[in-house]
C-alpha cells in the first residue's frame, strides 16, 4: 500500500482509531520485558489474589502472579498466532484462489467442491476435532488455525480472477505468449490485492479469537505460558471475588478485535475505488 492509500486510510476516523489501537497493543506486546515490572511466571504466596494496586496494576492470580506482566506476555502469545495463522491460510487461499480463477474447468470445481466441503463444517468444532489429536502448543495452534480458514480468501481470490481474466491488459499480454506465470503474478494477482489486504487484516481478529477460545479450553497455549485465553480460564475459578481475572484479558481481546475490524474496514474504503468514499 502506497503512502497516499495510506493517509486515506487515516483519514477516516474508525480506521485511524483502530490504527492507534493496534499500534499500541502490538509495542506493548513487542516490548513486554521492557514494560513487564515482574516475571510473569513467577509465583509468589503472599500476594495471591491481590487486587489492582500501585504495586500491581491489575492485579495478581491465584498463584501470586502479576496479571499486568502476564497480559504483556499473553498479547506476544495471541498476536503471534494470529499474524502466522493469517499468513499460512493467506497463502494457501491465494494458490488455491488463483488455480480455481485461472484455469477453471475441472481444477475450478475440485478446488470449489473441496471450499464447500470445509464451509459446512463448523470451523470451530473442526479445529477442537484437530487439535484433540495433537499436542496442545502454540505452533500447533498456529498451523491449525491456518490450514482450517482459507476458504474465505480462495473465493475471494477465485472471483478476482474470474473479473479480471477477460479483461483487455490480460487478453493483450496472453496474446503477446505470455505464461501462465506471468500473467497469474505479473498482472492478475496484483490487481486483486484489496480483498485479500482487507482480508488479512480481518482474519487476525478471527485467529486471535480462535486461539483465545481454545485456550481457555484447555487445549491451546498451556500453561505456564501465559495468553490471553488461558489467563481468563484462571479467571473462571475466581470470578466471584477476583474480578480482575476475568475483566483484563477479556477487554483485552476486545479492544484488539475491535481495532482490527475498524482498520480492516478502513482499508476496505481506501483500497476499493468503488467504495462510496473514493467517488
Amino acid at each position: 500500500m502506497n503512502f497516499d492509500l495510506f493517509k486515506k486510510t487515516l483519514a477516516n476516523p474508525l480506521a485511524l482509531a483502530g490504527f492507534i489501537i493496534i499500534l499500541c497493543i502490538l509495542m506493548l506486546a513487542l516490548f513486554a520485558p521492557v514494560f513487564s515490572p515482574y516475571d510473569p511466571n513467577e509465583i509468589d504466596v503472599k500476594s495471591i489474589l491481590l487486587a489492582p494496586s500501585s504495586m500491581h496494576w491489575m492485579g495478581t492470580d491465584g498463584l501470586g502472579r502479576d496479571v499486568f506482566s502476564r497480559m504483556l506476555y499473553g498479547g506476544r502469545v495471541s498476536l503471534l498466532v494470529g499474524l502466522v495463522a493469517v499468513g499460512i491460510s493467506t497463502a494457501i487461499g491465494i494458490v488455491l484462489g488463483a488455480l480455481a480463477g485461472y484455469y477453471r474447468g475441472w481444477v475450478d470445481t475440485l478446488i470449489m467442491r473441496l471450499v464447500d466441503i470445509m464451509l459446512s463444517i463448523p470451523s470451530f468444532f473442526l479445529i477442537l476435532a484437530v487439535i484433540a489429536f495433537l499436542t496442545p502448543s502454540i505452533i500447533n495452534i498456529m498451523i491449525v488455525i491456518g490450514l482450517t480458514s482459507w476458504m474465505g480468501v480462495t473465493r475471494l481470490v477465485r472471483a478476482e480472477f474470474l473479473s479480471l481474466n477477460e479483461r483487455e491488459f490480460v487478453l493483450a499480454s496472453r496474446t503477446l505468449g505470455a505464461e501462465d506465470f506471468r500473467l497469474i503474478f505479473t498482472h492478475l494477482l496484483p490487481n486483486s490485492l484489496t480483498p485479500i489486504i482487507v482480508s488479512s487484516v480481518l482474519g487476525v481478529a478471527s485467529a486471535v479469537l480462535l486461539e483465545s477460545g481454545l485456550s481457555f479450553l484447555g487445549l491451546g497455549v498451556q500453561p505456564p505460558q501465559a495468553s490471553w485465553g488461558n489467563i481468563l480460564t484462571d479467571g473462571k475459578e475466581y470470578i466471584q471475588f477476583a474480578w480482575w481475572l476475568s475483566l483484563f484479558p477479556g477487554l483485552s481481546i476486545l479492544v484488539t478485535v475491535l481495532g482490527y475490524n475498524l482498520l480492516g474496514e478502513g482499508l476496505r474504503d481506501a483500497l476499493d475505488p468503488r467504495s462510496g468514499s473514493n467517488k
